[in-house]
């Protein structure tokens, strides 16, 4: 953490230190620069949903930067084949201003637990499927989460990761053998991470068995992300990833996996085929009304952050990089986005005392002032 000066020209950093003469100075008091935040699993907020269409879309890309992201992957559910080429074509040319669509993500729909989704999430193996998807998303890419244990995966992962694009797992029992494969073959990275990864049966009284989880904490290459609001997953498993995957640099994130309903006061909504939820308070986790199971979050990425702090025992600089730089490099884009360094995009959020956003600077514009 450093006092000084933050340049920017042409949307981009071209300066950190010492202010160059000649230019135009704001003065931001004793507020902290941090790096945009990168939310790589977001469903909705407030009372838009992506999988609702172009509109909702919009709004989102809109409102994201009131919580200080910059960058996000708009998140969807599945939709019978055919049909869900058909949506992603039609959001893929929406045009959006605010945070930035840096991919779309499709949570399904090769799962092989549907966890809060609905039926629709458990489908085969089907290559044809996948081209037509990715050739949908087109000019972005499309991140694939997948389940490692789906009959038939290990002949899609290799043509999800054409061009470095990353392959998520979740909603899995995998065994480590099946782990191990998908690893092998490409699948890098692990999503709502401890999340729909159940613990595997004890076949040995006495003996506790290794599946997924394990894989994944063991394996240097593979990064994960975490939704910390408190109920969806322990602290302890956070700071357990922290630790196994220091030899790995940028391997821990955090994420909101948002549903409609996120950053508003509580109540209940409409979570499309997968039916209504709600929300006990501000930033809860959502749940569904029919069985009272967990079906996303209300969590924002601001409070991910300061819970990162506040749980994790981990000071600004170190927490930010778990909302910012971690995530670019997840998606193959450290080399431009999440730092404060020359040459980097100028997406960078301003924080008061209490770490609750101020503004939100996109491309060196100011998109969001409280």
């Amino acid at each position: 953490m450093i006092d000084g000066y933050l340049t920017t020209g042409g949307g981009t950093i071209t300066g950190v230190g010492n202010s160059p003469p000649g230019c135009n100075v704001i003065d931001l008091g004793e507020s902290y620069i941090a790096p945009g935040f990168i939310d790589l699993h977001i469903h909705g907020i407030h009372r838009m949903l992506v999988d609702n269409g172009a509109e909702d879309l919009k709004g989102i890309s809109k409102t994201l930067p009131q919580y200080g992201v910059t960058g996000f992957l708009p998140t969807l559910v599945p939709r019978p084949k055919g049909e869900d080429a058909i949506f992603l074509s039609e959001l893929s040319t929406t045009e959006t201003e605010g945070a930035e669509i840096l991919g779309f993500h499709l949570e399904g729909p090769f799962l092989k637990i549907t966890g809060a989704l609905a039926a629709e999430a458990v489908s085969g193996a089907d290559e044809e499927r996948v081209s037509s998807l990715i050739d949908a998303a087109r000019p972005y890419k499309v991140i694939f989460s997948i389940s490692p244990d789906v009959s038939g995966i290990e002949k899609m992962i290799p043509l999800m990761a054409t061009n470095g694009t990353p392959v998520f797992m979740t909603h899995t029992a995998a065994t480590v053998e099946q782990m191990r494969q998908a690893i092998a073959l490409g699948t890098r990275h692990a999503t709502h991470f401890y999340d729909v990864f159940p613990c595997p049966t004890v076949s040995e009284p006495g003996v506790r068995p290794c599946g997924a989880v394990e894989v994944i904490l063991a394996d240097e290459r593979v990064s994960v992300d975490f939704i910390l609001d408190g109920v969806h997953v322990d602290p302890v498993a956070v700071k357990m990833a922290l630790i196994s995957k220091r030899k790995g640099p940028g391997k821990v994130c955090l994420i909101t996996d948002a549903n409609v309903g996120a950053g508003l006061e509580p109540g209940q909504f409409s979570f499309r085929d997968s039916g209504d939820i709600y929300f006990e308070y501000k930033g809860a986790p959502a749940r569904s009304v029919k069985d009272n199971t967990l079906a996303g979050s209300g969590l924002t990425m601001d409070q991910a952050l300061r819970n990162a702090v506040k749980w994790l025992d981990l000071d600004l600089v170190q927490a930010s990089k778990l909302v910012s730089h971690h995530p670019a490099q997840v998606l193959g884009l450290g080399h431009r986005k999440g730092l404060l360094e020359e040459g980097y995009d100028a997406d960078f959020v301003v924080l008061n005392n209490d770490l609750n956003v101020l503004q939100t600077w996109i491309k060196g514009n100011c998109f969001y002032e409280k």
